[in-house]
């Protein structure tokens, strides 16, 4: 015991949690299961005993409401990020939701067959889960008043939960059934399983939404879930069952309470025991509040102790000057984004998604003849122009994007059309452009000169090439006159030397009979 006293002073994190001095002990009328502070200032605490619903002030400490709207022990009571809704779940089996200013049940979500001992709200606001001893996972569309996913994949009591800040859709779940389950809400099903050595009394996801603290038997064991639920680490130093889990405001701290009378901090960097103290009876729930300066312990005996830290004026005006960061509000995305790395930090160069070109700003707009214009203005590829000719005749725009135009205006296209038409691939498509501009400026293109003179090069470059197109079909007459002449000369060699062949095997045929005849005659 000398040891671990000695190991326990030299810590670097004793001075700080040693400053949590003046304990409160307040009694209570049963068992303190729960503690939770309000995510929203001022952080009032709720705390569950019997059938009550008490909530203490932030500030002062003291006693402000009760809700003792239950017929049985309840359970598990919970803030509303917003710190406006309480829910709770009570040994009648039913899942209640209030307002914390008039203390009104809003909600009362009827379907589990046995105790309720978790209840959460989900991210969105709207939902809430719950876990009840009736192996059942529910989540409660609160506005509808009805289940929106419900499941029984556990085999016993469901006594410990959690939801991911991070990825609204999913939660996890601990059962006496040796398994903590992630559910994805998207897919109405379990995502990842993960199986333990004991009940499951206790779990948290830790910020990231990629670890997750389990407190199973005498231990706190960290399962990676990014990894599938592989184990990282097991944390052994209590003698008696874990039963609540918490994180400091940083998330760099992991606190435990045990039924061994302790409570300990764990590092959650290097996942070594920093501090420890010592409580008058079983701890059940333990909670500290978003500023770090009250901490309250619940416990068997139906006390529960209220330490608080004294902080200094600096400190006090940093706390006030940060604002409290609630998951999809523009300030929480917005979080570290004047934050300025280290010098031997890895860089990752932001490349900035580029934006649309002009042109297609204005088709967007439906702004047809803009857009014909800005693709002519700026000397693009020929292929980005006919692109878009090509797109304005799949939106029957092409008339209106031509129409409309004066001398100037026309100029750059009758000069695009006369130098490109009698490219392989763009000739089709300016054939048909070419054929709009005459049905529209037909009788109009001859009082320009300059429009006259464009219309005598797109004439002479249309005759140039049907005259090569004539001179290339001619020529191609003359080859095919060559092949068959060369085809018929091949045919006839050919012949040639199959009667000479035929001659060769007659005569040798002939040699060979009149051998075999001249030896009977001279007989």
């Amino acid at each position: 015991m000398r040891n671990v006293r000695t190991v326990k002073r030299g810590l670097p994190d004793a001075g700080y949690w040693k400053k949590f001095e003046s304990p409160v002990l307040v009694k209570e009328y049963g068992m303190v299961t729960s503690l939770e502070f309000s995510p929203a200032k001022p952080h009032d605490l709720v705390v569950t005993a019997s059938t009550r619903l008490q909530l203490y002030s932030g500030r002062t400490g003291q006693l402000k409401k009760s809700i003792t709207r239950f017929n049985s022990p309840a359970h598990s009571g919970s803030f509303r990020s917003d710190g406006k809704l309480l829910v709770a779940g009570d040994e009648s089996n039913l899942v209640q939701v209030f307002d914390v200013n008039s203390r009104a049940i809003l909600r009362t979500f009827k379907g589990h067959t046995d105790p309720v001992h978790v209840t959460r709200f989900m991210p969105s606001r709207t939902q809430v889960f719950s876990g009840s001893d009736d192996t059942t996972v529910r989540v409660w569309d609160i506005p509808s008043q009805s289940p929106v996913f419900t499941s029984d994949e556990h085999t016993d009591y469901v006594r410990s939960g959690c939801i991911f800040a991070e990825n609204p859709s999913l939660f996890a779940t601990g059962s006496y059934d040796h398994t903590v389950r992630i559910w994805d809400t998207r897919a109405s099903s379990c995502a990842i399983k993960i199986n333990v050595d004991d009940p499951v009394e206790a779990v948290l996801s830790l910020p990231g939404a990629s670890v997750l603290a389990v407190a199973n038997g005498p231990s706190v064991q960290m399962f990676d879930i990014s990894m599938g639920g592989r184990p990282l680490f097991s944390m052994g130093n209590h003698e008696k069952t874990v039963t609540s889990l918490c994180l400091d405001s940083n998330g760099g701290r992991l606190l435990a309470g045990s039924l061994d009378h302790h409570v300990k901090v764990y590092d959650l960097q290097t996942y070594k025991m920093t501090y420890s103290s010592n409580y008058p009876a079983p701890v059940l729930s333990v909670a500290l509040s978003p500023d770090e300066t009250m901490l309250a312990v619940g416990m068997t005996s139906g006390v529960f102790s209220l330490r608080r830290r004294n902080v200094s004026a600096k400190e006090q005006a940093q706390v006030e000057a940060k604002e409290h960061l609630v998951y999809g509000t523009r300030a929480y995305f917005m979080r570290g984004a004047s934050h300025k790395g280290a010098d031997d930090d890895l860089r990752i160069e932001y490349k900035r998604s580029k934006s649309l070109a002009d042109y297609d700003k204005f088709l967007r707009k439906f702004e047809y003849s803009r857009a014909l214009d800005a693709v002519l203005a700026n000397n693009r590829a020929g292929m980005t122009i006919v692109s878009l000719l090509q797109e304005l005749v799949h939106r029957d725009g092409l008339g209106a994007a031509l129409s409309g135009r004066d001398e100037l205006s026309l100029d750059p296209i009758l000069r695009f059309v006369a130098k490109y038409i009698s490219h392989p691939r763009y000739t089709q498509l300016l054939i048909r452009v070419s054929n709009v501009i005459l049905d529209i400026y037909g009788d109009l293109l001859h009082d320009s000169t300059r429009t006259s003179e464009l219309l005598l090069r797109l004439r002479n470059k249309i005759r140039n090439e049907l005259r090569m197109h004539q001179d290339l079909t001619l020529l191609l007459g003359s080859m095919d006159m060559l092949m068959s002449a060369c085809e018929i000369s091949h045919l006839k060699t050919s012949n040639v030397s199959e009667d000479e062949h035929v001659s060769a095997n007659a005569t040798a045929t002939a040699k060979v009979a009149i051998s075999s005849v001249t030896p009977s005659t001279d007989k």
